[in-house]
């Protein structure tokens, strides 16, 4: 019985990111329900001149080759700003991640799994988290529910038989992040009703759509807030200024302001949620391809994405008020303001929140009340490498 000539490589150029990019690209070209995404910003995540998640992490990518062909790949990396928190929290000392991560069969999967942990071990690491792909704050966690509809804007999409594989190599679940699906049209229950007519009596709360003409105060206000607010949150790593400016100017097209609004209370911003259209539908139109015909479709969408679905990927309170009843009030309000928005002014029927950690019990709360349903879990794994 002939033994296979599996063969990974490290990837060190532009050429190989190419052929690294292309190849999860086929991957995800497989599934039913997977969305192109643009090439090009597939291309600058990975890129160490552009994307800033480089500037306080290592990272080594890695290709297997097959008879001479790609057939799977993964990420090794290291976030330097994950080492300082504790394990508690989910990274910590000796932490390291594995992402990116695709494979033909389950062989390939396990030398992948296997060569990525090995060079972690020879940086020093004693554990190891993934799939994060690469920060936490891009796309964390491998799809064990939800193969079966579309994800949105910013979220990864993954075989079923993935799972198998990880958990094959040693791998157990270490957190859950849930996405809640959510029918906007119909008025929250009563009791959402009576705390937001609440909030809007109260002289001292003030709920404002973000302003673009001051958008780099926003974001430091915005950066300001996340920070503070997901500190003590599992997996928690600071979002850097270098990456809220980055996150900024690729986001800065797709926020709306009716969309994106900061709570204010005595004149003070101490929360804010983000909600962003799904351009994914659009992706799905145009093949993941703004040329020829793609960056009109997109532009056109841009100034008014009408119809779209909504994503609430992002909200926060001020840690000195989590746990006041003024918390949930100020989120039911942003919510609710929105919900008005969303189909008032962009005909919009549908939208997903999260992620939300399974364990965080004040916004499972607040998604249980508005009568949101979970529709999509992602599970980050764990292994020990001592």
């Amino acid at each position: 019985m002939s033994t296979r000539d599996i063969i990974i490589k490290p990837v060190n150029d532009k050429a190989g990111r190419k052929v690294f990019v292309d190849l999860g690209r086929a991957f995800s070209a497989r599934e039913p329900h997977a969305v192109p995404q643009l090439r090009s910003e597939q291309m600058e995540l990975i890129d160490p001149n552009k994307n800033p998640f480089f500037g306080h992490a290592i990272v080594q990518l890695f290709l297997a080759y097959e008879d001479g062909q790609p057939v799977g790949r993964i990420t090794a990396h290291i976030d330097k700003l994950g080492l300082e928190m504790s394990e508690e929290q989910g990274f910590g000392p000796g932490t390291g991640n594995f992402g990116y991560f695709d494979a033909e069969d389950e062989t390939i999967a396990q030398a992948l799994l296997a060569h990525a942990e090995s060079w972690l071990k020879n940086q020093g690491m004693t554990r190891v988290l993934g799939p994060i792909s690469m920060s936490i704050w891009e796309e964390p966690g491998l799809l064990v529910k939800g193969q079966d509809h579309a994800p949105m804007i910013m979220m990864g999409h993954d075989p079923a038989h993935y799972r198998g594989w990880i958990e094959g190599a040693g791998y157990a679940p270490a957190k859950s992040l849930l996405t809640y699906d959510l029918q906007i049209v119909p008025d929250f229950p009563p009791l959402v009703r009576r705390i937001v007519q609440s909030g809007e009596r109260n002289e001292r709360i003030r709920i404002r759509p973000i302003d673009k003409s001051r958008w780099e105060e926003e974001v430091r206000t915005v950066l300001h807030i996340l920070n503070d607010a997901w500190s003590d949150n599992w997996g928690f790593v600071p979002f850097t200024p270098q990456e809220i400016a980055y996150a900024g100017k690729k986001l800065k097209p797709v926020i709306h302001p009716r969309l994106n609004y900061i709570a204010e209370v005595d004149g003070r911003p101490v929360a804010f949620m983000m909600t962003l259209p799904d351009v994914n539908k659009v992706l799905l139109r145009t093949g993941g391809r703004l040329f020829p015909f793609g960056w009109f479709n997109m532009l056109r969408w841009l100034r008014k994405p009408t119809g779209s679905d909504m994503r609430v990927p992002l909200m926060g309170v001020l840690k000195e008020m989590q746990n006041s009843r003024m918390a949930s009030q100020l989120a039911f309000m942003m919510i609710e303001q929105i919900r008005q928005n969303a189909i008032g002014h962009y005909k919009s029927t549908r939208a997903e929140i999260g992620w939300i950690l399974d364990d965080n019990q004040g916004m499972v709360a607040i998604a249980d009340m508005i009568g949101s349903k979970i529709n999509r879990e992602y599970v980050i794994f764990e292994k020990s490498l001592s």
